[in-house]
């Protein structure tokens, strides 16, 4: 997993209705292109990248620095590309708030209108299982608003989530990749964005691999057993002051515990519900437990915490999360957006792809050697100044 330190201040308002409009042409352009020369995983490949998915809101004219950027960029896409969906075999699905909620709807609806011969229910899973492994598994104190899920007609997805934190007013973004994934309980991103931070509780770390093998066990066992020690540790926390940390003796040969402080403890009386419907039940997995109906944080953290009582599966409390301008920003950082230099982006982008249609593929070449030769020049820089 890709890790880095991005910082992404929380920003209210909308984007200007004509800027918004730019970041549809140009970034449907900037998508075909890619799909075009590389291939649709390519498109994939690079929304699950953090840094090219910041520096495409850069290009498309949003703010570097704003939470904004994420979903505007996202809506730009999903809105420029929506007739075109079919032409390039790659689906939007998704975004913001309610319309997140629409997401497995909205995956079932594209594979209607293209006849799409993929495993559509395994889509609408793994849209489920990012969401929920991203809002209860990592328990990071940033709410999910946003889940952006996108796919081809091989079935290849990627996923653009973020979350907000209202007490430090920083936005965390999640990027999620079909391509390479093994597990979706074990290191399953491709990257987290944001702020670290102390005492996050990652239950998808593959050092937490013993606490999740144990949780499944208490599935087994009846739920008294685990609301019994539950009720001590929420005892002894009200015995303690903030800046402490919990550790929990006992006479049996149970093992010492030890928790932040911080974290809260579940309420016991609402836990009683799902915990017997998992005991009716055992799911025989750590995915099978997320994904069982009313599970949540609340729930999770409960088993993580007898776990350590009663497995020794000491738990690891390690934050997983570990960009240029090309035409302005949008509150005017480093400078207004050019509408000129914008539009004529769009313009050469779409003249393009129209020569590429029919054969004439000239403008295209000469945009990848433009690229080429810039690249060069920064390398002959570098040695310059070394030298």
């Amino acid at each position: 997993m890709r890790t880095g330190i991005v910082q992404q201040p929380l920003h209210g308002g909308q984007c200007p209705p004509w800027l918004f409009e730019k970041m549809k042409q140009l970034g449907a352009a900037i998508i075909q292109v890619i799909v075009y020369e590389y291939g649709t995983q390519e498109v994939l490949r690079r929304l699950a990248n953090p840094l090219w998915f910041q520096t495409l809101g850069c290009v498309l004219g949003f703010d570097w620095h704003s939470s904004g950027l994420t979903t505007v960029v996202c809506g730009a896409l999903k809105e420029g590309v929506r007739n075109k969906q079919g032409e390039l075999g790659l689906f939007l699905a998704g975004g913001k708030g309610k319309t997140s909620r629409r997401t497995p709807l909205e995956i079932s609806e594209a594979g209607e209108k293209y006849g799409l011969s993929n495993d559509l229910i395994s889509l609408q899973r793994t849209s489920r299982m990012v969401a929920k492994v991203d809002s209860a598994a990592v328990q990071d104190g940033y709410q999910l608003y946003h889940h952006f899920f996108i796919f081809d007609r091989q079935g290849n997805w990627a996923v653009v989530q973020q979350g907000m934190n209202e007490i430090n007013r920083y936005a965390r973004r999640y990027h999620w990749l079909s391509q390479g994934l093994q597990s979706f309980v074990e290191d399953p991103h491709q990257a987290i964005a944001g702020l670290p931070t102390d005492g996050v509780l990652n239950l998808v770390s593959a050092q937490n691999q013993a606490t999740r093998a144990a949780s499944v066990e208490l599935c087994y066992e009846k739920p008294e057993g685990i609301v019994k020690i539950l009720n001590r540790i929420a005892d002894k926390t009200k015995e303690l002051t903030h800046s402490e940390q919990i550790c929990l003796w006992d006479e049996t040969p149970y093992p010492r515990l030890s928790l932040p402080s911080f974290h809260p403890i579940p309420r016991v009386n609402y836990l009683n519900k799902i915990l017997y419907k998992l005991y009716e039940k055992p799911p025989g997995s750590y995915e099978g437990i997320l994904e069982a109906t009313g599970v949540g944080a609340g729930t999770l953290r409960a088993l993580a915490m007898v776990a350590e009582v009663t497995h020794g599966a000491k738990t690891s409390y390690e934050d997983p999360v570990r960009y240029t301008f090309a035409h302005g920003g949008k509150d005017g950082f480093p400078f207004p957006v050019q509408r000129g230099d914008l539009e004529q982006s769009i313009q050469v982008l779409q003249e393009a792809l129209e020569r590429a249609k029919i054969g004439n593929t000239d403008k295209l070449t000469a945009l990848r050697r433009l690229a080429h030769i810039n690249k060069c020049k920064k390398q002959e820089l570098k040695y310059f100044v070394r030298s």
